[in-house]
């Protein structure tokens, strides 16, 4: 159905139409007739050929597993019944084989989608009707506008356009994305991928992006997602040691309390599809092949209402590079045994026949995989018979002018100031009418989009950016960001001295952090950090330094340097990137970003190997992230400047007091020695939820957006091992206008917040007073046992 809504945008005469569930601004009658008319074409196009249970095709348009009126359990329960030992082995990779006697295609599981639809994976292909798709920023800069709702938004986009893409027969419906894993150490070269160091934070956005992806309906889905890489995986390759021979030593206080809670908050509260094991091992065994991790703990504990898939090769890295089993048969039967549901790779399609024939494993060992990968693809409508409801997608709802715009107002949240001396941004175009703009990064396109990207609709590059702000005198400075020589430092530096102000674009890329890629240094690299100070020098204005990266970088010396007036850290921030640093820049936009990560110095990783997994501080060893880390830092964890003030202040009196019941008294329930209660053992029901109100006062002259975090520091009593410096419970994003308040209302739970976790991996709810950091306000809560 076509709405037309006559409407008035900045006093020009707009005509606002919603065809097939898509708004266009239009701006007269004309065009309106005519793109209804290409509305009416659109809905009833269709390029992709039905993957199964085709209504035209009478030898199955009959079978029971064909049926929409049947349960799908029962559907799934029949398909597998029909299917030959060879059919089943055969569906058991991503590039799962047609069943033409069953009128079933073939299907390739692999796609992408972390930050947009991407072209990594042999899924997804842009060309044709498709050029290309929005390109959000990545991960860690989107992570960093700490705002749910803009992730689950994100999400809806992205799966539009996928959706649209599958019509077009160019795309599946399965892409593994998110990247759940923290950031635990910053020279992870996928440190970028990740929504940071916070397990909480990561959890959050994890959920809100896989719902954005799949949908709220409770048993279909728009696409599935997929949480990677399951679990204690944040090494490629460094000094020596890659990810397909490292074997991760995590105790299990770590494992509990740090690298397994974004992924069972992806299943718990996002409800994901499926969940991807990881290349290294976990204490000697590979995630792949463990029965503890896949089968008692994600489909056990968890309840996983999906697959479990490998990554690409996995089962073959644990055979022939771990040598974790005698023969290739060993190894599949392993890693089915042990949950594993579908193989990125071949290997199960070679082996697992042998298996079968050996007792290694059988075939009901396989029709329990196929149901979990069948189901998803039944809830995902691929067996109905039709393209389902969303069969109107097409081209025209990819690079939407709508989801472009998107593009640009995740860049703007995720964009962080870290240094502004004397208020020098923003900038204004009257007094700077004339900006210099160096750098290696100054006018790049695919930095900006990270890795795991497709083709973007459309670039802005940070220059392009500038130039629509002022006059600018463009110079590289660098040849690439290895920056191998100064030969180009002198024409920046004249540069510097014409301009009224000097933007310094810098950072990093892809050749320095990339998959396969860590790096063994913090600094800027080559010949950067003199670059930086040899303009800064030169300049006769205010000097912006413009950090592109996704791991934190140590620029103290541009910290401390007083030539270098601001600091803007914009990570890798998409297509519309360099847009949304210039509205930044001129003051269009008001940064509100917060690091989702701690910046440590370059001392730090010189003491410090990749390869210790232990979270918390111990003798000489200072520990990892906020939570944990006992030393100095450039920039600290939820860091953020804004061009306006804020204050906070309690609005109500919240409780000061709680008593909470175990379930019966006795020495196992209540730990006298610990003074302490397992959560297990807690009646988490029944104690009320704390509502703490923060009002929020924009005390400054600009609009702008401000984060509320709330962290809990719990009582140092009996329980041993701890070493929490502080945990962040809760965050909420509010916009506040110059000289408005604004009231936010956080709920904490005893059970969900006030926990910690013991050296035996067991989360207990600690007597004693618990203190509440927001901001610089600081509440005590003193929790007792009711016994």
């Amino acid at each position: 159905m076509l709405h037309i809504i006559n409407t008035r945008i900045h006093k020009t005469q707009i005509y606002k139409m919603s065809c097939n569930n898509r708004e266009l601004l239009i701006g007269n009658k004309v065009v309106v007739t005519l793109v209804f008319l290409l509305c009416l074409v659109h809905s009833s196009e269709s390029l992709r050929p039905l993957f199964a249970c085709d209504p035209a095709n009478e030898l199955t348009r009959t079978l029971r597993f064909c049926q929409v009126n049947i349960p799908v359990r029962l559907r799934v329960q029949d398909l597998i019944g029909r299917l030959t030992l060879q059919e089943k082995i055969r569906l058991l990779v991503n590039n799962a084989a047609a069943v033409p006697r069953l009128g079933i295609g073939g299907y390739e599981w692999w796609s992408e989608a972390l930050h947009g639809v991407s072209d990594v994976g042999p899924g997804a292909k842009f060309g044709g009707a498709f050029p290309g798709a929005t390109s959000f920023p990545q991960v860690i800069t989107t992570a960093a506008s700490f705002n749910q709702s803009l992730w689950e938004e994100i999400g809806r986009v992205v799966s539009d356009e996928a959706r649209a893409m599958y019509n077009g027969g160019v795309a599946g419906l399965t892409y593994w994305s998110p990247n759940v894993n923290i950031l635990r150490d910053p020279r992870w070269g996928r440190g970028q991928e990740t929504p940071g160091e916070d397990p909480v934070v990561v959890g959050k956005y994890a959920a809100s992006y896989v719902r954005g992806l799949q949908g709220n309906g409770p048993n279909r889905l728009k696409v599935a997602a997929c949480c990677k890489h399951y679990t204690a995986y944040d090494l490629d390759n460094w000094n020596g040691v890659d990810r397909f021979h490292f074997n991760a030593k995590v105790t299990q206080q770590d494992l509990e309390d740090t690298y397994n809670v974004p992924f069972r908050a992806c299943v718990y509260d996002g409800n994901v599809a499926s969940v991807m094991c990881s290349y290294n091992q976990v204490n000697g065994k590979p995630t792949c092949a463990d029965e503890n991790l896949l089968k008692n703990t994600i489909r056990g504990q968890w309840q996983l209402n999906g697959y479990i898939v490998s990554d690409c090769d996995s089962v073959d890295v644990f055979f022939n590079q771990q040598h974790y089993t005698a023969t290739p048969e060993e190894a599949a039967a392993a890693s089915i045994k042990a949950g594993l549901d579908l193989d990125c790779g071949p290997f199960l399609a070679i082996f697992t026949e042998g298996a079968v024939k050996k007792g290694l494993l059988t075939e009901n060992d396989i029709n329990l995989a196929l149901t979990n990968t069948i189901t998803v693809q039944m809830r995902l409508g691929m067996f109905d018979g039709n393209l389902g409801p969303y069969a109107n997608l097409g081209p025209r709802d990819v690079c939407t002018p709508i989801h472009q715009h998107l593009a640009l107002e995740a860049a703007h949240q995720g964009i962080v100031l870290l240094k502004n001396d004397g208020r020098s941004l923003p900038l204004s175009p009257t007094r700077h009418r004339t900006v210099a703009v160096i750098g290696p990064n100054s006018d790049v396109t695919e930095t900006m989009i990270g890795n795991y990207a497709g083709k973007a609709c459309a670039y802005t590059t940070p220059l392009q950016g500038i130039s629509k702000y002022a006059r600018t005198l463009h110079q590289a400075g660098c040849s690439g960001v290895a920056c191998a020589g100064n030969q180009g430092f002198g024409a920046a530096e004249m540069a510097a001295r014409e301009a009224d102000a000097t933007v310094l674009v810098m950072g990093l890329d892809q050749s320095i952090e990339a998959e396969t890629r860590d790096r063994t240094g913090l600094l800027l690299p080559g010949y950067q950090q003199d670059l930086v100070t040899r303009v800064a020098q030169a300049s006769k204005g205010p000097v912006i330094l413009v950090l592109l990266s996704g791991g934190p970088i140590d620029v103290s010396l541009a910290k401390n340097n007083p030539r270098v007036a601001a600091i803007i850290w914009a990570g890798y921030p998409g297509q519309a990137g360099g847009a949304a640093i210039a509205d930044i820049i001129f003051g269009a936009v008001s940064p509100g970003g917060k690091l989702p990560m701690t910046w440590y110095p370059q001392d730090y990783v010189v003491k410090v190997p990749m390869t210790l997994m232990a979270m918390r501080a111990s003798g000489d060893y200072p520990g990892r992230t906020y939570r944990f880390y006992k030393g100095p830092v450039v920039f600290p964890f939820g860091f953020g400047l804004s061009y306006t003030t804020f204050t906070h202040s309690l609005a109500q009196n919240p409780l000061a007091q709680l008593s909470v019941s175990p379930y019966k008294l006795n020495s196992a329930i209540f730990n006298s020695s610990s003074n302490s209660i397992k959560v297990s053992h807690a009646n988490c029901e029944t104690f009320p939820k704390m509502p703490i109100h923060v009002e929020v006062s924009n005390t400054g002259e600009f609009d702008g957006t401000h984060t509320v975090f709330v962290f809990a520091e719990a009582p140092r009593n009996g329980i041993k091992g701890l070493g929490v410096n502080k945990q962040l419970i809760a965050f909420e994003k509010v916009h506040v206008t110059a000289g408005a308040k604004r009231t936010v209302q956080v709920d904490v739970d005893a059970c969900k917040h006030l926990g910690v976790v013991d050296e035996y991996g067991k989360r207990r709810i600690p007597m004693g007073e618990h203190k509440l950091h927001i901001g610089d306000l600081k509440h005590t809560i003193l929790v007792k046992p009711q016994l």
